[in-house]
């Protein structure tokens, strides 16, 4: 991992600055623009482009630096997935929570099969803060039977987990897709692939941390603040 002081080498704004609208525009539901005519109040003339640049760049190092400092969630997996648009095509975004709301993890797909559904359920099986699960709820999503079966032959997954097909179980995760979606929408679609994925691990680790996740102490906003200031080597 690149030492984080590193990352602000060359950038034209203060680290501090380039994290406050970082983190601005994945934790509310703002667009550039947006923020551009609020760093304009602050006396500030931001292009939108100088804005969007870090979040496609800090998003995957928050999700990185982040993982450390998470809790470890419970053993009852609740997965889902929600669609996502990119470059006008819905895209896949899988999410999933244990049984008190926590994200377990997240991964954006293009597809709705089983080779997607064993990549996003490999990944969650292999985070550090995760347990193994007891019991896992998805929804009537045909690939997840056989994606299942799969991983328990190839013994990632324990002959004695407890697989659930149920919809009305997996309110818990579907309800939790709408704080994602909240911060998505103003955005109007993403461009490609590879700048949604790097923009939602961003707003995903966001949400953790508002849901409290990480390993923060005094009160959510101040907290929100010393935790990403702390990922990245800075003074709080």
């Amino acid at each position: 991992m690149e030492p984080a002081l590193n990352l602000f080498k060359w950038k034209h704004y203060e680290a501090e600055l380039i994290l406050l609208t970082v983190r601005w525009y994945l934790k509310y539901s703002l667009s550039y623009r947006d923020l551009t005519e609020m760093m304009k109040e602050r006396g500030l003339n931001i292009a939108h482009t100088t804005i969007m640049r870090p979040v496609h760049q800090f998003g995957p190092e928050i999700d990185k630096r982040i993982r450390p400092f998470l809790k470890s969630t419970n053993d009852s997996y609740r997965v889902d997935e929600t669609y996502i648009k990119v470059k006008g095509k819905w895209m896949y975004l899988y999410r999933a929570v244990d049984s008190k709301g926590s994200t377990i993890d997240f991964m954006l797909a293009t597809n709705r099969d089983v080779d997607a559904a064993k990549r996003f359920f490999k990944k969650a099986l292999s985070s550090p803060h995760n347990q193994s699960p007891r019991v896992i709820t998805v929804d009537k999503n045909p690939a997840y039977p056989p994606t299942l079966q799969q991983l328990t032959n190839e013994k990632v997954l324990s002959k004695e987990t407890l697989i659930r097909q149920t919809k009305y179980l997996n309110n818990i995760v579907e309800q939790d897709h709408r704080f994602i979606k909240k911060i998505t929408n103003p955005m109007l679609g993403f461009k490609s692939f590879l700048t949604a994925d790097k923009t939602l691990k961003g707003i995903e680790c966001m949400h953790m941390i508002r849901k409290g996740q990480a390993e923060c102490n005094h009160s959510p906003v101040l907290s929100t603040v010393e935790l990403i200031n702390r990922l990245f080597g800075l003074a709080a």
